[in-house]
C-alpha cells in the first residue's frame, strides 16, 4: 500500500506544473459556471415568487435539464458554440441553476408572513421588504443551494476536457485510456479535494451571523470574478500554432510525450475528444491533431498526415484478441475470424470509415455490404451452439470491424453474438477481456506493446521498423501474461499520426514533424 502511494505521490510531484495548470483551469471553470448561474437563478427565483404561477414551469425546466446526460449536453452545445471554455460554462451553469432557484424561492417563500406585514406596516415598500427582510432571512437557505450547484459544477466540469476546455478531466481521462490508475488519481483527488474545500468554505458562510453574512454577501459577487480569474492564468507556450489531442494521446510515449522527447515539439496544445477533434481542425479552431491514419474523417475535412520522420509511432496493425478459455469454449471461433486476415488494407479501411464518420451510415450496413463485396457473405444460421461476447473501443472503425466479425460467426457457424460496443479506451476494452465479460476485441499491435505490455524503450525502439517482428513479441506477451491468444492481423496499419489542413500545410511548408517543429521554433 506505501509502495503504491509513494508511486502516485511521485507521479504528482513529476506531473505538478500540469496538475496545477489543471487546477487553476478546474477551479476558473467552477467559478465562472457558478457566478453566471448565480446570475441568472437568484432573479429567477425571486421572480417565482413573485408570479407562482410560473413556478412549476421554470423548476420544472430546471430540473429537466438537469437530468440530461453530462456528455449529451456538451455535446448540444458543440455547434452552437464550437469547443473550448464556452459550450462547457454553458453547460455547466445550466446544471447549476436548479439549486439556485430552488433554493432561493424556498428561502424567501419560508419567511414568515408576520415578519413581511410588520415590515410593510412600518412602510417599507415591496423592494425594501425584499432586500431588507426576505433576502436576508432567506440568506441561510439560498447559500445552501449555492453550496450543491458548486460540488456538482467541480464534478461535471471533469468532463469539460472532451471538449478542450482544460481541467482535472484531462488526467482522468488520459488515465483511464492509458490503464493508468495513477494518472486517474491524480485528476480525481483533486476533483474530490476542490469539492469538499469549497463546500466547507461556503458551509461556514451560511453560518454566520445575520450581519456577518451581509457582509459576506456584499464580498461574494467579487470574490467570485476573482475565482473565475483563475482559469486564465495558466499559458501556454508555442501559441503561433494551435494543436489538439486526445486524453490518450497526451498520456503515450508514441504520442505527446514522445513528440517532446525525440522531436522537441513545443506547441500549445488542449486536450480534446475525438469525435469533435476533427471537425474542430476542419473548421480551423485546430491547427495540427491526433489521428488515425487510416481515419475517414482524413478525406471528408481534406487533412493530410504529416511524415513521422524520427519513427516514433510503431506498427499499429489491427487483429483479433482473444481469450484462451473463449477458443476452447468456441472451436470455430479462430478459424472464422481468421477470414478476415489480410482482406483490408489501409485504402479499403479508410474508404469504410469515410462511410461512418462522414456519411452516417450505421457500421452493419458497411459491414455487410463489404462482406457481400468480398463474397464473405453467409445468411445467419441457427445460432443455438453459444453466444460469443464480442467488444469494441468508441470509434467508428472498431464498431465496423465488430459488426464484421459479429456477421462472420453468425454465417459461418452456429453460434450467435452478443456486442459490448463503445467499451470506451484501451482500459475498460481490456479490463473487459481479461474479466471475462467479453470473448475478444480488436486490438492494434503498437497498443499492445505499449500501453498494455509496457515495453522497456529498448525493445520499442528495435521493434519499430518491423510489424512481423512487433506482431511476434505482442502475440507471445499476451499470451504468457494474459492468456490471451493475438489472432491472425487484418491487414492495415491503423497507426497514430499527426494531421493539418492540406492547404494550411502547402501554405506553411510543412510536411513532416521535423518541419512542423521547425516552424514552430522560427516563429
Amino acid at each position: 500500500m506505501n509502495e503504491q502511494q509513494q508511486t502516485l505521490w511521485d507521479f504528482m510531484r513529476q506531473q505538478s506544473d500540469k496538475l496545477g495548470t489543471q487546477t487553476l483551469q478546474h477551479i476558473g471553470l467552477t467559478f465562472v459556471s457558478l457566478f453566471i448561474a448565480v446570475l441568472i437563478g437568484l432573479p429567477l427565483g425571486i421572480f417565482i415568487t413573485r408570479k407562482k404561477q410560473f413556478s412549476g414551469a421554470v423548476l420544472g425546466i430546471a430540473g429537466v435539464l438537469q437530468t440530461v446526460p453530462s456528455i449529451a449536453l456538451l455535446g448540444f452545445m458543440i455547434p452552437l458554440l464550437g469547443i473550448g471554455a464556452k459550450p462547457a460554462i454553458v453547460a455547466l451553469l445550466l446544471y447549476a441553476l436548479l439549486p439556485i432557484i430552488r433554493n432561493t424561492y424556498t428561502g424567501i417563500t419560508g419567511v414568515d408572513a408576520a415578519v413581511k406585514e410588520a415590515a410593510a406596516a412600518m412602510g417599507m415598500s415591496k423592494w425594501q421588504v425584499l432586500f431588507k427582510v426576505e433576502l436576508p432571512l432567506a440568506m441561510p437557505v439560498i447559500f445552501a443551494g449555492i453550496r450543491t450547484a458548486t460540488v456538482i459544477i467541480v464534478g461535471v466540469a471533469t468532463l469539460a476536457s472532451y471538449i478542450a476546455a482544460g481541467g482535472l478531466g484531462e488526467f482522468i481521462f488520459g488515465g483511464i485510456s492509458l490503464n493508468n490508475t495513477n494518472m486517474i488519481l491524480a485528476g480525481a483527488i483533486p476533483a474530490a479535494l476542490l469539492a469538499i474545500i469549497f463546500d466547507f468554505l461556503l458551509s461556514r458562510l451560511q453560518k454566520l451571523n445575520s450581519k456577518k453574512l451581509r457582509t459576506a454577501t456584499a464580498v461574494l459577487p467579487f470574490l467570485l470574478v476573482l475565482l473565475s480569474l483563475f482559469y486564465f492564468i495558466p499559458s501556454a507556450y508555442g501559441s503561433k500554432l494551435r494543436a489538439g489531442f486526445t486524453p490518450e494521446f497526451m498520456g503515450r510515449q508514441d504520442g505527446n510525450l514522445g513528440l517532446q522527447s525525440k522531436y522537441g515539439l513545443k506547441i500549445q496544445t488542449l486536450v480534446i475528444n475525438d469525435a469533435v477533434m476533427y471537425k474542430a481542425a476542419y473548421e480551423k479552431q485546430l491547427d495540427v491533431i491526433s489521428g488515425y491514419s487510416t481515419d475517414g474523417r482524413l478525406k471528408a475535412y481534406d487533412l493530410i498526415v504529416l511524415d513521422d520522420d524520427k519513427a516514433i509511432f510503431p506498427p499499429y496493425y489491427a487483429g483479433p484478441i482473444v481469450r484462451d478459455e473463449a477458443l476452447k469454449n468456441f472451436p470455430e471461433l479462430e478459424k472464422t475470424l481468421n477470414l478476415l486476415s489480410g482482406r483490408i488494407n489501409d485504402s479499403i479501411m479508410t474508404a469504410l470509415n469515410y462511410r461512418t464518420d462522414y456519411l452516417h451510415q450505421t457500421p452493419e450496413r458497411v459491414a455487410r455490404d463489404f462482406l457481400k463485396a468480398n463474397k464473405l457473405w453467409r445468411p445467419a444460421r441457427n445460432g443455438n451452439a453459444g453466444i460469443v461476447r464480442i467488444g469494441s473501443k468508441i470509434f467508428g472503425e472498431q464498431y465496423i470491424l465488430a459488426s464484421i466479425y459479429s456477421m462472420l460467426i453468425k454465417g459461418y457457424t452456429d453460434y450467435d453474438t452478443a456486442t459490448k460496443t463503445g467499451l470506451g479506451g484501451t482500459k475498460i476494452c481490456f479490463d473487459a477481456l481479461t474479466n471475462d465479460q467479453i470473448d475478444f476485441y480488436p486490438e492494434y499491435t503498437g497498443t499492445g506493446l505499449l500501453t498494455i505490455l509496457q515495453a522497456p524503450q529498448k525493445t520499442v525502439d528495435s521493434l519499430t521498423g518491423s510489424k512481423e517482428a512487433t506482431y511476434n513479441y505482442v502475440k507471445k506477451g499476451f499470451e504468457d501474461k494474459y492468456h490471451i491468444n493475438w489472432l491472425k492481423p487484418i491487414g492495415f496499419n491503423n497507426a497514430y499520426a499527426l494531421m493539418m489542413r492540406r492547404k494550411q500545410a502547402k501554405a506553411l511548408n510543412i510536411k513532416t514533424i521535423s518541419s512542423l517543429e521547425r516552424y514552430l521554433e522560427s516563429k
